[in-house]
């Protein structure tokens, strides 16, 4: 079901589902300022202001009584986010796509502490198109090709296209240099368990697959070409710090540490290089690559 408030400004409303129980709060306004106590005078005022509706489009009142498992929507406000001082230039664009060269640290959509500083929002501005959806994502932290559908009525079917991963993708990555011989494939399990920051290898049904080729050697340093044959969350992170080559820049894996949000000095070596594939509206040949190049040097 579609939201009934429009996208605003880039942003797209909030969906909160009451509870299945709600003894404790009788009216959906004193559950919102429980669930949100830091936001309880800014949600009066918007309750107030009439910007609080149900799944219907009315506006929710002080005493509207709370319905268990109803929605109501709502546009939160921003959270104070650094300016990520990278942009992402434009690599195509038609009435059906628009492609972008992603830069490292702007997150894909906004979530948690990234809303506006995110390539959704950012190109919905730019381009004056709310319609803008990602056809797929990349980690926060990962650059390179990045494809959003420009129409709602065109939106199925990129996204079932790389659902099914009908297309082919490249990604390039810098990490140390090693006497294993290319091109190398690993496959492995993979999980990763909900709170958890990292993805681990796990015994059990394969469900992950990337081929690697070393393509050059600069010191001890090498810069590795990665086909991913599946899309588990941070795989061709976990495969090469599997093999004992974490890409550089990694600040997760092989083991987690703690870097500013803010800070830019060194990017995670990781670049969707190119995708590949046949138009699923037209059928013909698309191939798009990143402009961007990965430093082969130490941080």
């Amino acid at each position: 079901m579609p939201a009934p408030l429009p996208i605003r400004d880039g942003l797209n409303p909030t969906r909160i589902r009451m509870p299945d129980a709600p003894a404790e709060h009788r009216t959906i306004v004193e559950y919102l300022v429980a669930r949100f106590p830091r936001d309880a005078e800014a949600l009066r005022a918007k309750v107030t202001d009439g910007e609080v509706v149900d799944a219907a489009g009315r506006p929710v009142l002080v005493d509207t009584p709370l319905v268990p498992r109803a929605d109501v929507y709502l546009y939160r406000d921003p959270p104070v986010e650094p300016e990520v001082p990278f942009t992402a230039p434009i690599l195509y664009r038609d009435d059906a796509i628009v492609v972008v060269d992603k830069p490292h640290f702007l997150a894909t959509t906004p979530r948690g502490r990234f809303v506006v500083q995110t390539a959704l929002t950012r190109l919905r501005r730019e381009l004056g198109n709310d319609a803008l959806s990602p056809a797929h994502r990349l980690d926060r932290l990962t650059a390179g090709v990045l494809v959003f559908t420009a129409r709602q009525d065109v939106r199925r079917a990129y996204q079932e296209m790389f659902r099914e991963r009908s297309m082919v993708k490249v990604y390039e990555a810098v990490a140390p240099d090693s006497p294993i011989s290319f091109p190398h494939t690993v496959i492995s399990r993979i999980v990763k368990d909900r709170g958890s920051l990292q993805a681990t290898e796990v015994p059990g049904e394969p469900n992950s697959e990337t081929v690697i080729e070393k393509v050059r050697t600069v010191g001890d340093l090498a810069l590795y070409r990665l086909h991913p044959r599946t899309g588990k969350t941070h795989q061709l992170r976990v495969h090469m710090a599997s093999l004992g080559l974490p890409i550089v820049g990694d600040s997760l894996y092989p083991v987690p540490r703690e870097v500013a949000v803010d800070d830019y000095r060194d990017p995670l070596r990781l670049l969707a290089r190119s995708i590949e594939f046949t138009d699923p509206l037209t059928g013909a040949p698309r191939h798009f690559a990143s402009q961007r190049t990965l430093a082969l040097s130490p941080p």
